[in-house]
């Protein structure tokens, strides 16, 4: 594609997988860990466009936590797991074709970057603890607003940020709401749809679909 200028990627079930954190307690939660992962996803999604919308805003980390609580009532898991599972949250296991994808990015003439509905500290300490720090150009969190995507006033901090138009941005997510909200924004939008999923009625369709980020390689 011609004239790209940045590469901005959500970090949540794009590069990160949000249901390791779950995975890796199955032995302990048994063979509904993997319909509790969902449950704590799909909650933890419903919260941020709900205080939103109400203009009651938490930080992603506090949202985190109370859909944590309400999906281990719902699915009767111990109390004792709950630390457990909030620490695994901070350290989710990156997709396999992530870090050597971002590598190959990292040699073109772009700028590289995460743009997530999660805290500063959060996402730092995930690219850290993952090794990745050095891949990114810049972290954006949602906290610089104040409110969760998909609000235009979360796509539009990279456009300030680096100065560009928004025509000169490709934003990739495997979130179909996401994808929604970059594209009627202006971005240029891939999805990276991991699950074989339907995509969204929102008045926008993605300007490519990928299996995962290794495809990228082959437009980019």
């Amino acid at each position: 594609m011609k004239n790209l200028k940045a590469i901005i990627f959500d970090a949540y079930g794009t590069l990160f997988d949000v249901n390791s954190a779950a995975e890796k307690c199955k032995s302990k939660i048994g063979d509904k860990w993997e319909n509790f992962a969902n449950y704590w996803r799909t909650t933890q999604l419903e919260y941020t466009w709900l205080r939103s919308m109400m203009s009651r805003h938490k930080n992603f980390w506090q949202i985190t936590e109370d859909s944590l609580d309400k999906s281990m009532k719902k699915f009767k898991i111990q109390n004792n797991m709950r630390s457990e599972l909030l620490d695994l949250y901070k350290i989710l296991s990156p997709y396999p074709e992530v870090k050597e994808t971002l590598k190959q990015l990292k040699n073109k003439n772009y700028k590289i970057a995460i743009l997530s509905n999660g805290t500063p500290s959060l996402l730092n300490e995930l690219v850290e603890k993952n090794d990745m720090k050095n891949l990114f150009d810049d972290i954006f969190s949602i906290e610089e607003v104040g409110i969760f995507k998909p609000s235009s006033k979360v796509y539009e901090i990279p456009v300030i940020k680096y100065k560009i138009d928004k025509g000169e941005i490709a934003f990739l997510s495997s979130n179909t709401w996401d994808i929604s909200g970059g594209g009627n924004f202006g971005y240029n939008c891939f999805w990276v749809n991991r699950n074989n999923d339907v995509f969204d009625n929102l008045d926008y369709s993605p300007k490519y679909e990928l299996k995962n980020l290794n495809e990228l390689l082959d437009i980019i």
